[in-house]
C-alpha cells in the first residue's frame, strides 16, 4: 500500500513539473533570444539601433548644430515589409540613446500633420506663448527631422530561406531640406524556423 500511495504522489509531481511551460525570462539582448528568419526581433531593433546611434555620434553632425544639444524631430518612418511593426521600436530606441548622449534631444510637441507625441505639453506650450504675447507657436523648434524606411528581401534555396531587413534612415537639416548624415543598416538571418541563440 505504501509503494503505491508512493508511486502516485511521485507521478503527481511528474505531472506539475510538466505543466509549468518552461517559462523563464531571458536578456533581450543576449544569446539565449529566439530567432525568426521571417520576423524582426527585439535583438534585430537593438543591433540596427545600436550600430545607427555610433554612426551618428561618429560622423559629428550633431555637434555642428548651431543650438546644443540639437534638437530633432521624429518624421515618417515607411514601413515595407511583410510584417505589421511598430517603428518605434528603432526611433525610441535611438532617442533614448542621443538623450542620454547629450549630444541631441528630441521634440514631443511637433510631429506629422500637426500631431504631437505629448498633446498636453504642446497645448501648454502654445497657451504660455500666446500669454506672453506670442502668437501661440508652441515651443522651441526642431533644427532636425529624422526619417525612414524598412525594406526586407529575401531569398529560398531548398528548405533553408535567408531574409534580410534593411533599416534605412537619413537626418535632415529643416532649414535647407538636406539630408546631413543617412545610414543604411542590414541584419541578415538564415535558417529552416525559428531558433534559439544569435
Amino acid at each position: 500500500m505504501k509503494t503505491i500511495s508512493l508511486l502516485l504522489s511521485c507521478g503527481s509531481l511528474a505531472l506539475l513539473a510538466g505543466c509549468g511551460g518552461g517559462a523563464k525570462y531571458v536578456d533581450s539582448t543576449g544569446p539565449n533570444t529566439i530567432i525568426s528568419v521571417d520576423k524582426i526581433d527585439i535583438q534585430d531593433w537593438s543591433r540596427a539601433a545600436d550600430q545607427m546611434v555610433q554612426n551618428l555620434l561618429a560622423s559629428g553632425v550633431l555637434d555642428r548644430s548651431e543650438r546644443q544639444p540639437a534638437i530633432l524631430a521624429v518624421s515618417r518612418i515607411v514601413n515595407n515589409t511583410s510584417e505589421q511593426v511598430d517603428t518605434n521600436l528603432l526611433t525610441k530606441k535611438i532617442r533614448v540613446a542621443l538623450n542620454q548622449s547629450g549630444k541631441a534631444v528630441t521634440t514631443t510637441t511637433v510631429g506629422l500633420g500637426g500631431t504631437a507625441e505629448d498633446p498636453l505639453a504642446k497645448d501648454q506650450a502654445a497657451y504660455d506663448s500666446f500669454r506672453s504675447g506670442g502668437d501661440g507657436d508652441p515651443g522651441v523648434q526642431p533644427g532636425y527631422s529624422l526619417s525612414g524606411r524598412l525594406i526586407e528581401t529575401y531569398i529560398t534555396q531548398g528548405k533553408v530561406k535567408q531574409t534580410t531587413f534593411s533599416f534605412q534612415l537619413s537626418l535632415t537639416e529643416i532649414a535647407t531640406g538636406l539630408a546631413v548624415w543617412e545610414d543604411d543598416v542590414d541584419i541578415t538571418k538564415q535558417g529552416k524556423k525559428g531558433s534559439v541563440g544569435w
